[in-house]
């Protein structure tokens, strides 16, 4: 395969996953076309790796079309953004004015798996019940993922979506603790006796990278991810424990109160579309709505998932944090 393969979001931060694909495709030799936001350090070290690097704005159809012309197979991711919708469109209109598309792999969110029309449309009090009466609405970032796969499902493209539940490496669960943790050994978190699956980026990272070497048999498909088991918080406070070598016990926080201190303190003033959406999936979580498991990363890796301290050992601020202990 002559043509590169375009990777977007190769400059994000959590998760990583766009840099974890392009590390996968690089030791297996295939070429790769990263797009870029800014041209920095990151982008260096891509091109270090043997990277096609491609700075521009994933807004800009100019520049879309350009990181896209020549490619024939493309990874489409963005950042937490209030014009996602229109940045997944342009890349969307790019592919199909170009036409020789083999496979668009769109990153997704677990919740589309139950953003189904009936319940989006229902009756507030519907809405409030069904999601376990902390949240009634979904947040702006979930819409526009939900609004993007219908975009994406009717511009005949050959799409896979790959959605996948909330990562391990979330800051709500690999940056907001840390203080507590590592202070006065208490994991802070408002999830109640709620269980949850995170996943490790890596493994969806690995999911992606296998669709984009070889698309054969996942087009048109919908792929749901979680982590191999969902455990409560006292099983990730031994998680923890281990990951850090101190004894860590479960403090429940209230929920509100918590949102208000860790997402809202620090995200709200800068990054508001970030803080809501931040503090819905931690609404959710809360409500026992990232529980299931669904063994399909099993079928598809023929492996088990990576588990949640495999992946917390490898976070770059839990990292940091112990270096700094």
């Amino acid at each position: 395969m002559a043509s590169p393969i375009l990777i977007t979001g190769a400059g994000g931060d959590v998760g990583s996953v766009s840099k974890t694909i392009i590390n996968m495709l690089i030791e297996a030799k295939r070429p790769v076309r990263a797009f870029v936001r800014k041209e920095d350090e990151r982008a260096q070290a891509l091109r270090q790796l043997g990277v096609e690097v491609l700075v521009g704005d994933l807004l800009n159809i100019a520049d879309v079309a350009a990181a896209l012309k020549g490619c024939r197979r493309v990874y489409f991711s963005m950042s937490l953004n209030p014009y996602y919708t229109d940045a997944t469109i342009l890349m969307a209109a790019a592919a199909r004015a170009q036409g020789d598309i083999e496979v668009f792999v769109n990153i997704s969110e677990f919740e589309q798996s139950y953003m189904n029309f009936a319940r989006m449309t229902a009756h507030r009090e519907a809405r409030r019940e069904w999601l376990g009466g902390l949240v009634t609405d979904w947040s702006p970032q979930q819409r526009a993922h939900w609004s993007s796969e219908q975009a994406l499902n009717w511009s005949g493209l050959p799409v896979v979506h790959v959605r996948a539940t909330m990562f391990v490496e979330n800051p709500i669960l690999a940056w907001f603790p840390l203080k507590q943790l590592m202070g006065a050994g208490e994991l802070h978190l408002p999830f109640g006796n709620k269980k949850i699956a995170p996943i490790a980026a890596y493994d969806v990272a690995e999911v992606c990278a296998k669709i984009l070497a070889d698309p054969t048999g996942h087009v048109s498909k919908t792929y749901e991810l979680t982590g191999p088991a969902a455990k409560d918080m006292k099983g990730f406070a031994e998680d923890y424990a281990a990951t850090l070598g101190k004894p860590v016990s479960y403090v429940p926080q209230d929920l509100e109160a918590w949102i208000d201190a860790y997402i809202n303190g620090a995200l709200a003033a800068r990054i508001p579309h970030t803080a809501e959406h931040l503090g819905i999936i931690t609404r959710l979580a809360a409500s026992g709505r990232y529980e299931g498991v669904t063994g399909e990363l099993e079928q598809l890796l023929g492996r088990a998932p990576k588990d949640f301290r495999w992946a917390l050992e490898r976070s770059p601020r839990v990292r940091a944090a112990r270096a700094d202990a």
